[in-house]
C-alpha cells in the first residue's frame, strides 16, 4: 500500500518538524498528494538546508513544541483533521552534550502535542514518530517487535523510549473514545537520502569528505544496522495515519516500520558501497578518536505493518545507497534540489504500485 492522492486531497496536516530531514521528505509529499500541511518546528541550522532547496514545503511556521501558546497557536491556526508529530532532537551525539534538552524537548514537547490534540474537535488521527532505539536494547541477533519493552541507555534512546511510554498513556487515557481522536506511533531505524546535512550522520559525513578531497573518518564500522531510504518510513507514516483515520482504534498502536533481513548491513559495507558509487577517489578511514558508546546491533521487525497495513520495503540497501548518491551529485552539479526530489518521490510511487509476489 502506497498513500494515496483521493484520500489526502483536501486533508488539513499539522506536521511537526517539517523544517528537519524526514519532515521536509513528508511535507513535499503531503503537498503533492493535495493535502494542506500546516508545519511547525523550530528554524533549521544555517546554512543547507533541506526545507530552503524545497522551497520551504509546510510554510514558514517556526516556533518551539516545549511552549503550549505556540503549540496553541498551530492548532487554532491549521484545525488539523490529521497530526503527524516529527518534532525531536534526533540525534545521538548531542543528547549526551545536553541530556536536559533532549528530554525536554523529546518528552515534554510531545506532551505538549497530544494534550492540545486531544481537546481539538477537529482531530482524527495522531502519529507520534520514535525510533527503533525506544526498545531496551540487549544487542539480541534478533528482530525487535512491537511487544518488546521500551528502554535505552543513551539519552537519545531513553527519549524514545519515554515517548513511547507517554504514547501509550495518552491512548490508555484519553484517547479512547469510539469516535476518536486515535493515536498510533511509528519506529523506524537508519534513514538515508539526498539533503540530510546533519552532524554525526554517516552519508552526510561521507559526503561532506568526498566533496573536500578527504576520506571520511569512520567510527564503528562493525555496527550493524537497517538501512532505508527515507522514502520508506516516510510512506509506512502516512499509510498509518491513513489506516488510523479510516479504521480507528484497529491501527491505534504502536509500529514498526524496517528494511528486509537482508538490508541489515555493518557500517563498514556501507562505506565501502558509497565509497563505490561516489568515484572520484573517494575513501573511508578507521577513526580511532574516542566517542560515547552506541549501540553495535538494533534491528526491528516490521511483519505487522506488512500484515495489517499492507505496507512493505520497496528499495533495497543498494538502491537506496544509489538513490542517495544520485540525489547529491545532481544538485552538486546544479540540478534544483526540489526536482531531483520530485523525480524521486514519482519512482517510489511507481514502485509501490507494483505488486510484489
Amino acid at each position: 500500500m502506497t498513500p494515496t492522492a483521493t484520500f489526502w486531497a483536501g486533508k488539513r496536516v499539522l506536521l511537526t518538524g517539517h523544517t528537519g530531514f524526514k519532515g521536509s521528505w513528508c511535507a513535499l509529499w503531503l503537498q503533492r498528494l493535495g493535502a494542506q500541511v500546516y508545519g511547525l518546528a523550530l528554524a533549521p541550522d544555517a546554512g543547507m538546508t533541506l526545507w530552503d532547496e524545497l522551497g520551504r514545503p509546510g510554510g514558514d511556521h517556526i516556533g518551539d513544541i516545549r511552549d503550549p501558546a505556540t503549540v496553541e497557536e498551530a492548532f487554532n491556526a491549521s484545525s488539523p483533521e490529521i497530526v503527524i508529530h516529527m518534532a525531536a532532537q534526533a540525534l545521538v551525539h548531542p543528547s549526551y552534550e545536553d541530556p536536559a534538552a533532549t528530554f525536554d524537548t523529546n518528552v515534554m514537547g510531545l506532551i505538549r502535542v497530544l494534550d492540545r490534540a486531544r481537546q481539538c474537535s477537529s482531530v482524527r488521527a495522531v502519529v507520534n514518530v520514535t525510533s527503533d532505539k525506544c526498545y531496551e536494547n540487549r544487542e539480541h541477533i534478533w528482530a525487535y517487535r512491537e511487544t518488546e519493552a521500551m528502554g535505552g541507555s543513551d539519552p537519545y534512546s531513553a527519549s524514545k523510549g519515554c515517548a513511547e511510554l507517554v504514547t501509550a498513556s495518552y491512548r490508555r487515557s484519553f484517547y479512547k473514545e469510539i469516535d476518536g481522536p486515535f493515536l498510533a506511533s511509528g519506529r523506524a531505524g537508519n534513514v538515508i537520502g539526498g539533503g540530510d546535512w546533519s552532524n554525526a550522520r554517516l552519508l552526510p559525513d561521507c559526503v561532506r569528505a568526498f566533496e573536500r578531497g578527504s576520506p571520511v573518518m569512520i567510527r564503528n564500522p562493525l555496527a550493524t544496522r537497517p538501512w532505508q531510504h527515507v522514502l520508506e518510513p516516510v510512506s509506512g507514516y502516512l499509510v498509518l495515519a491513513e489506516t488510523l483515520h479510516r479504521k480507528g482504534s484497529e491501527a491505534a498502536e504502536g509500529w514498526n516500520f524496517g528494511p528486509s533481513d537482508d538490508d541489515t548491513w555493518t557500517v563498514g559495507r556501507v562505506v565501502a558501497k558509497v565509497v563505490s558509487l561516489w568515484g572520484e577517489s573517494a575513501a573511508w578511514q578507521q577513526d580511532d578518536s574516542s566517542w560515547a558508546k552506541e549501540a553495535m546491533l538494533l534491528r526491528v521487525d516490521a511483519a505487522k505493518a506488512r500484515m495489517r497495513l499492507g505496507w512493505q520495503p520497496r528499495l533495497h540497501v543498494n538502491d537506496a545507497l544509489l538513490w542517495t548518491v544520485e540525489w547529491y551529485k545532481a544538485v552538486r552539479d546544479g540540478r534544483p534540489a526540489l526536482d531531483v526530489t520530485i523525480e524521486q518521490i514519482k519512482r517510489y510511487e511507481s514502485l509501490a504500485r507494483q505488486v510484489l509476489p
